[in-house]
């Protein structure tokens, strides 16, 4: 085997063969990590639908799915396409990450930047499935990016050594971390609530009506929120101007009612949320606390800084904000989407990701270089 046909040919297929293997992984962990599932027990993938599990001849990466016209062997039910589309994407990412970063990197690199890739895939689709990233990937990524920046220290520059590179990741997954949850914050104080107000009064609701294990319901007039939607921070309030209240359908007399984030408060006095089943009454005005962006976003950045350092982190919120923001314009405006509806920002941040390993230094001294000249002609 000659070297050019190693490097021109067997290497990158081999990137391809090992992204789409690596793929077909993610999508256990974006089924099964968000619904409490093991990703080691059963060891093998099995259909959604029937459970019947899949023998490794029909577990191969692409292949199956297209040979099976996106459809499950035994009970014909359709496999969703998404399950194509992460081995495809990862396999393509597994193979530019080659053919970028085999040269600045090596392939200690290679290996670092596959192994963040894979966790900005999975944390994508989860993000996209299920508005939350869980913190087996935030919270490991990052100690996982804190290791490879010390362990190969030119995912931060070519000349660091291995103490400069773990620095350079410290520094990262800190600014990512900062940052994010500064801007979080000055989200909440300036749209962190939500104003409702009817002329008549109208009926409300806070219950489980699907049983003890689920979510507890907010009913506002036409409005619903799930209680782990309305109450994010231990000073969170529901404001309710409420003019008849009943506690498990028991009417009650009252000054002042609130919903915090663990009680009900009645007239000063606290009352233990699993003390009633169910409130109810009436109401002309509500105020919900709201947040602007999820905890798990925060941690997020800070995995992405461990691995790529605070100019990447910079880069990719201030990315991650026009893109997102471009996207949501389109959605609300072309697709008619509620304004109200929340959008995944995860996706975005991972997007951002990727533009600075591929394009992202360029992008960042072509604008240092603009602002310098705009400031000179200042």
């Amino acid at each position: 085997m000659s070297p050019q046909f190693l490097f021109d040919v067997f290497l990158p297929v081999m990137a391809f063969a090992i992204g789409a293997c690596i793929g077909s992984f993610l999508n256990v962990v974006i089924y099964r990590v968000p619904n409490g599932l093991s990703v080691n027990e059963p060891r093998r993938s099995f259909c959604p639908t029937c459970k019947t599990q899949i023998p490794i001849w029909l577990n191969i990466p692409l292949f199956t799915w297209l040979m099976l016209r996106g459809k499950c062997k035994w009970c014909h039910s359709p496999i969703a396409f998404r399950y194509f589309l992460v081995e495809l994407l990862t396999a393509i990412c597994f193979l530019a990450l080659f053919k970028h970063g085999i040269a600045p990197y090596d392939l200690q690199g290679v290996v670092a930047l596959w192994i963040f890739a894979a966790l900005l895939i999975a944390a994508t689709f989860i993000d996209f499935d299920h508005f939350i990233i869980p913190d087996s990937i935030t919270i490991g990524g990052t100690v996982v990016g804190l290791i490879a920046s010390f362990a190969v220290p030119a995912l931060h520059g070519p000349t660091l050594n291995w103490w400069q590179g773990g620095l350079q990741g410290v520094i990262g997954a800190a600014v990512g971390f900062g940052f994010l949850w500064l801007i979080v914050l000055m989200g909440k104080m300036m749209f962190g609530k939500i104003h409702h107000r009817w002329e008549d009064p109208v009926d409300f609701e806070i219950s489980q009506p699907g049983g003890e294990e689920a979510p507890i319901l907010i009913k506002l007039g036409e409005h619903t929120y799930e209680w782990g939607d309305v109450f994010f921070r231990k000073w969170d309030r529901l404001e309710l101007d409420t003019k008849e209240l009943a506690f498990d359908d028991e009417p009650k007399e009252f000054q002042t009612f609130r919903v915090l984030g663990d009680a009900l408060e009645l007239d000063g006095a606290r009352v233990e949320i699993e003390a009633v089943k169910k409130v109810s009454g009436r109401i002309t005005s509500a105020v919900v606390p709201r947040e602007a962006m999820g905890f798990g976003d925060v941690k997020f950045m800070a995995m992405i800084g461990a691995f790529l350092g605070w100019k990447a982190a910079i880069f990719t919120i201030f990315a991650a904000s026009v893109a997102g923001a471009i996207i949501g314009l389109l959605q609300k405006s072309v697709f008619r989407e509620q304004w109200s509806r929340p959008l995944p920002f995860g996706p975005y941040l991972a997007l951002g990701a990727f533009l600075w390993v591929f394009t992202g230094p360029a992008i960042w001294f072509w604008y240092l270089a603009m602002l310098r000249s705009a400031l000179g002609r200042g």
